[in-house]
């Protein structure tokens, strides 16, 4: 008969073993208790070899840790921050974001080591959300401020061309209700998405990248293939199925007018995938799954002047182009507690949609 010696550390720190995170429960004398699979990945060595031993071995400045260490254990602070490198076997040394922060049991801390390339993608995406938020309330707020002397421009324009008896004043006029018009078309989509309540119900991802699928090639039956990359088995989201197809056509179209120079020689190519993310943090939450829907082109990329600037409203790299159409697709995404990411260089560009599971 085998009789199986369970951990009982490692049993009530298992939740630890799910994120992606680097995660060290340690006794406040330095000693460690429980590594996180991620640690065990990240430092190349056994979690049988990192338990039991100092914590602050793992560091090229273990003195520091130390004190963090010690300052928990006196109650000296709830939580500590700050930048290390930490030592790898077979590897040069990872530098990370240290907190050390107190543990619900008396003489113990957790310890989370973010490595810092991922601290600055966490960093980058806050910014980015605070900023779209920023522009979505600008853009509401002029747009209502526009939309009331565009009123009366058009009004007054209409008046004046019923007192005028030459032709050729009335094509000035004219030409004020015209622009007049398209101004107040350009204010409608602005406040579009602030207009149309959110209709929430059971979506399935593939059926959106269809449709998208189906009105691309019509609008450019010649010159272009859009591939498929699914991931059939990604279960159906909660969500506004009208919102998405828009948000996805938006970028799907962006990049179809990207690819003129592709079209023209007949092999311009849109590639939408879909994948399941697993332990993925955005928006400050860590999300256990998330879609994630790639638009990948092979056109020319975003230009470098404005690679940082794509998102914000009026901002356009293609003559003739509103600049509105990845705004708004941003600000459907975001209803959906989501994220869209770009990376693009010359002959390929991504834009990856976020989007959390259930």
């Amino acid at each position: 008969m085998t009789i199986s010696h369970s951990n009982p550390a490692a049993d009530r720190f298992a939740a630890f073993d799910l994120l992606a995170t680097l995660v060290a429960v340690v006794q406040t004398d330095g000693q460690v208790i429980f590594a996180n699979a991620a640690l065990e990945d990240a430092l190349g060595t056994s979690r049988r070899m990192i338990e039991g031993a100092p914590l602050s071995d793992c560091f090229t400045e273990p003195v520091i840790m130390q004190g963090a260490l010690e300052g928990a254990g006196s109650n000296e602070f709830a939580a500590l921050r700050y930048d290390a490198w930490l030592k790898r076997s077979n590897n040069d040394p990872l530098p990370v974001h240290v907190v050390v922060a107190q543990s619900d049991q008396p003489g113990q801390a957790i310890v989370e080591l973010l490595p810092l390339e991922q601290q600055a993608k966490q960093d980058r995406e806050e910014r980015l959300m605070e900023r779209a938020q920023a522009n979505k309330e600008l853009i509401r707020n002029l747009a209502h401020e526009i939309k009331n002397p565009l009123g009366g421009i058009r009004g007054a324009a209409q008046l004046l061309q019923m007192e005028i008896d030459s032709r050729e004043l009335t094509e000035y006029t004219q030409v004020i209700i015209h622009e007049a018009d398209r101004l107040q078309l350009l204010v409608d989509r602005l406040l579009a998405p602030h207009r149309r309540p959110h209709q929430v119900g059971d979506v399935n991802i593939h059926e959106v990248c269809e449709r998208v699928r189906s009105l691309i090639l019509a609008e450019f039956p010649k010159g272009l293939k859009v591939r498929r990359d699914y991931d059939t088995s990604i279960p159906e989201i909660r969500g506004d199925r009208e919102q998405l197809i828009q948000a996805v056509l938006n970028i799907a179209h962006n990049a179809a007018q990207a690819l003129a120079e592709r079209l023209a020689a007949g092999d311009a190519q849109i590639t939408m995938r879909t994948r399941i993310a697993r332990q993925v943090t955005f928006g400050k939450q860590r999300y256990r799954l998330a879609l994630e829907l790639h638009v990948i082109d092979n056109g020319p990329g975003v230009p470098d002047s404005i690679k940082e600037r794509i998102f914000y409203p009026l901002v356009t790299g293609r003559d003739g182009g509103s600049g509105l159409g990845l705004t708004l697709a941003q600000n459907f995404v975001q209803q959906h507690h989501g994220l869209i990411e770009c990376d693009s260089v010359p002959g390929r560009t991504d834009f990856k949609i976020l989007i959390p599971l259930p």
